[in-house]
Parts: C-alpha cells; sequence; structure tokens
C-alpha cells in the first residue's frame, strides 16, 4: 500500500493529527498496535489553547457537556482566572478515552483508516519515501508511504527506529493510578498533601466512579505497569489515608515513573514525532495530552503543503523550530510544578511566597500562560503588534458585508489560512493559493476590534502577519505559509463565507 502519510499511534494526538492531514487533502492511515482502545484515561481534560484548536475545527460541540476550570493552579499554588483579560479556563474531567473516542469517530466519517493491531516493526528510508515493516493480524507485511509520524508515547518504536534520542531526566519517584467503583470517596481533586512528601488525588468521575492518584515516595521510582494489582494500590491508599478501597472494584490500574525526556529532533527526514513521542512527562493537569494536540495542530497543514507541493521543504522544518522550544519550556515547567506540588514541608515558604506573587494581575497572567498555553508566541519575524506571533481569539468576531457575524474559529473549520482586511484596500493573492487561503473583505463587529486593519493568520490560527505592526512585506509572509506566487492578480473586494466542513 502506499499512501501520504502513515501515523502510527491511534491516540487523541494521533487522531488529531490524522484529521488534519485529511483537511489537508492528503491520503493518511493511522497504525496502532493495540486491537482497541484501552478505554484509560491518564488525563482528564485539557488546556485552553487546546480547547481553542478543537473549536478551531469545530470539534469542541462533538465533547457533549463538559466543565470549565474557574479557577488556575500552578503546582498547587491557586490563583483566580477572573482577574485576567483573557479566558484562561481549561476544560475539567473530561476523560481521555471520551476524547479520544470523538476523535476516532470522527476520522469514521471522513473514511480515514484506523488499522489496529499492526505493530511498527521497522522503518526504512528511500529517496521518496519511507518503508514501514509492520506486524499485523494476517502476519509481517511492508507498506511505503511519502511521511511517517510517530504518535506512540514515550516510549516511541518511530523514534527509536529513526535513531532520534530523547535525552531527559530519570525516574525518582513512582506513583498509581487507578479508576475505581463501588465505594464512595472523600473528593481531593487538586489533591491532598501528607506528611513526607507524599500525596493522594481523588477525582470524582460520576456515576460512582472515581480517578486516584497516588503519590508515594515509597514506591519504586520506575514500577512495572504490567505487574501492578490493586490491592497493591489499595495497600498504599490505606497507608497514606487510613482508608480501605480494598472492596472496590478496579476499571483499570495505571504505574508509572516521574522521568522526563525531550527528542533532539522533531524531524529526522521523512520521519517526524508528537505528542510523548518528542516530549515526555510525567502526568500533570493533561499538561502533555494539551501540548500534544497543539503539535499536531501546527504539523498538519504543514506537512499537507509540503505533500501537495505548494510549499517548499524548508515549511516543515519550521515544525521542529517552533514546536521544540515550546517542548522544552513543558519539561521545565512540569518539573518546577512537581517541585511544588509534591514536595515536602520544606516547600511550604516557596508555596507562600508564590501564592502571594500570584495576587498580583500580571504574575498570575504569566503563569495562566504557562498552563492555558495561552502564551506562545513563534517569530514571524520583525514587528510590534502585541498580537503578532500569537493565536487570534477564536471568539473574535467578523461583520461580513452581507451582515453576516461570525467567529474567527469557524472561519478554519477547513484548516485553511485567512487573511482579513477592513480597509478595502487592495490585497494581493494568487490563484493558486486559493486553495490554502481564504481572502475576506470584512469589518470587526463591535467590541471586537483588535486594532489591525489587516491581519493573515495561519491555520493553526496563529498570527503570522499585521498591519499596522508588521516591518515586512506582506507578499513575504504570504510566500513564507502560504507558498511562492507565480502569477499576482490584485482584488479590491474579495469576500468569503464562514466555512463549514
Amino acid at each position: 500500500m502506499r499512501t501520504g502519510v502513515i501515523v502510527v499511534g491511534a491516540g487523541p494526538v494521533g487522531l488529531m493529527l490524522a484529521g488534519e492531514l485529511h483537511l489537508g487533502g492528503v491520503d493518511v492511515t493511522v497504525y496502532d498496535r493495540l486491537t482497541a482502545p484501552t478505554g484509560e484515561s491518564r488525563a482528564l481534560g485539557f488546556n485552553r489553547r487546546a480547547a481553542e484548536s478543537l473549536d478551531q475545527r469545530g470539534l469542541l460541540p462533538r465533547l457533549g457537556d463538559f466543565r470549565w476550570g474557574p479557577m488556575g493552579h500552578f503546582g498547587g499554588v491557586r490563583f483566580d482566572l477572573g482577574m485576567l483579560d483573557e479566558n484562561h479556563s481549561g476544560v475539567l474531567g473530561l476523560s481521555q478515552a471520551r476524547t479520544e473516542e470523538m476523535l476516532g469517530g470522527r476520522l469514521a466519517e471522513l473514511g480515514v483508516p484506523v488499522r489496529r493491531g499492526y505493530e511498527v516493526t521497522g522503518l526504512r528510508e528511500t529517496p521518496d519515501g519511507v518503508v514501514v515493516a509492520f506486524e499485523g493480524p494476517d502476519g509481517p507485511g511492508e507498506d511505503t508511504a511519502a511521511y511517517v509520524v510517530g504518535c506512540d508515547g514515550a516510549q516511541s518504536t518511530v523514534r527509536t527506529l529513526a535513531g532520534i534520542d530523547a535525552p531527559g531526566r530519570a525516574a525518582t519517584r513512582g506513583m498509581y493510578t487507578a479508576e475505581i467503583s463501588g465505594i464512595a470517596l472523600r473528593p481531593r481533586p487538586i489533591g491532598e498533601r501528607l506528611p513526607g512528601g507524599n500525596m493522594v488525588v481523588c477525582t470524582p468521575l460520576g456515576d460512582g466512579r472515581f480517578r486516584i492518584v497516588i503519590h508515594d515516595r515509597s514506591l519504586p521510582p520506575d514500577p512495572d505497569p504490567g505487574a501492578l494489582t490493586f490491592g497493591e494500590v489499595a495497600d498504599a491508599w490505606q497507608r497514606l489515608t487510613g482508608e480501605s478501597i480494598h472492596h472496590a472494584q478496579a476499571q483499570w490500574l495505571w504505574a508509572c515513573g516521574n522521568a522526563a525526556g525531550l527528542a533532539s529532533e522533531y524531524r529526522r527526514g521523512r520521519v517526524l514525532l508528537a505528542g510523548d513521542a518528542a516530549h515526555a512527562i510525567p502526568p500533570l493537569a493533561a499538561w502533555g495530552l494539551s501540548a500534544g494536540l497543539q503539535d499536531a495542530v501546527n504539523l498538519g497543514w504543514k506537512l499537507a503543503a509540503v505533500i501537495n507541493g505548494w510549499a517548499h521543504d524548508g515549511l516543515l522544518d519550521t515544525y521542529h523550530a517552533e514546536r521544540r522550544p515550546i517542548g522544552r519550556q513543558l519539561i521545565r515547567n512540569a518539573q518546577a510544578a512537581s517541585m511544588l506540588y509534591l514536595g515536602d514541608a520544606d516547600m511550604d515558604p516557596m508555596r507562600e511566597v508564590m501564592g502571594e506573587l500570584v495576587a498580583y494581575k500580571d504574575a498570575a497572567g504569566h503563569l495562566a500562560g504557562i498552563v492555558s498555553g495561552l502564551g506562545i508566541r513563534y517569530d514571524m519575524g520583525p514587528g510590534d503588534h502585541p498580537l503578532l506571533g500569537k493565536r487570534m481569539p477564536p471568539d473574535q468576531e467578523l461583520t461580513l458585508p452581507d451582515g453576516t457575524r461570525t467567529r474567527i474559529a469557524d472561519l478554519l473549520h477547513t484548516a485553511q489560512g485567512l487573511l482579513i482586511t477592513t480597509t478595502g484596500q487592495t490585497a494581493e493573492i494568487t490563484p493558486d493559493r486559493t486553495d490554502r487561503l481564504q481572502v475576506l473583505t470584512a469589518t470587526w463587529a463591535p467590541g471586537h476590534d483588535p486594532g489591525l486593519d489587516t491581519v493573515l493568520i495561519r491555520p493553526d490560527g496563529y498570527i503570522a502577519w499585521t498591519s499596522p505592526g508588521t516591518d515586512t512585506p506582506l507578499t513575504d509572509a504570504l510566500d513564507r505559509w502560504f507558498g511562492t506566487a507565480r502569477t499576482t492578480v490584485t482584488t479590491d473586494t474579495v469576500t468569503a463565507q464562514p466555512a463549514g466542513r
């Protein structure tokens, strides 16, 4: 079989990436070594920017009812999100299994194949593709793709086969996680700190189910998840809390350590990495999942552009240039938050100082930007507009010439870029760019004016060029992100209706 991209790993990141590639017009197939989803939910929700990324593709309503978190915390130090100018609240209590089910259902509707029970065993790069060896339900085989993306977790087979190292920090302590039912427990959703640097977490999931996490310094730093029994989990819970949960029923168990690692390369030739395969951190407030979903949205349109031939190979290199620094910050921030969160009484003075600092709006805003992902800013070149390189708020509204009001998020459903002008001045485009770029003449709705006459927004929602505020010509930004123009035409008024795929 020959396809455009093989995505290895059918978790949320791999499924999201496959959907992005399909929107870009690329044939994509997902491989996963498991014959069925595990149903486990190591993450309960995701941050604000990940939610916005789903909203930009019209996927957020597919998740049904969920809760937004009105309070933020960094390593257990709480701060009030209500004092900030932007909404940084994330999605709380939403099982990873539910997110995965939604994304998998979407791929089924789109006709994107997910081949389960296919374990990748080898990679061989050729001048025009990658040969993928696998062990499948019918035995060994080989397929060929133009590119392969490893979304296959912290112990990534793709990363190993590609020869990409992932240096980091070895585990120093272990933790147990379980989803249980048949018992009533006192909620401890952010965690209850116990003497000796120990902690227990208990999150109600509804329908009599609870997610418990045990941070016990006496646990082995790198436990074997396959050997864990519920008796060991119940013993550890009772040792720390004095409560017996031995008569509860366990839906699933998991053990892990607090090791962290960052891939030295997010791309090597025709092999790329995303999610935990690129940046592995201990489970913490769904930070890893949130970053992985944003990896997928950053990579998908770029990889599709290169495969479709309208972008040069250098566009694909910007994936590593933009996302690896985010991965490095993710690991640093997770380590800092874990020290605050799981440290013993010696950390109390630091917690008190942090508590005083986050009473100030600027300090709370900085930490909120880390946790929510809204603080991300990519290098788009010289310019002084405060939004350049940041994401365009998806709830920003435009009024189109026919009087229709629409949100930026709704215009990004097709994963095309947006060039918006409010002045009626000409915008230079080419017929060849209309398949990847919507050009709109519109006005900002009352109360939604960001101070921009013209703005270029990439398919991932980030602002690549502004007027006023950018020191380079618009044509440079168009060439960089949307392909070099062959024949320039000028249009005085180009309108579009809200995207609706």
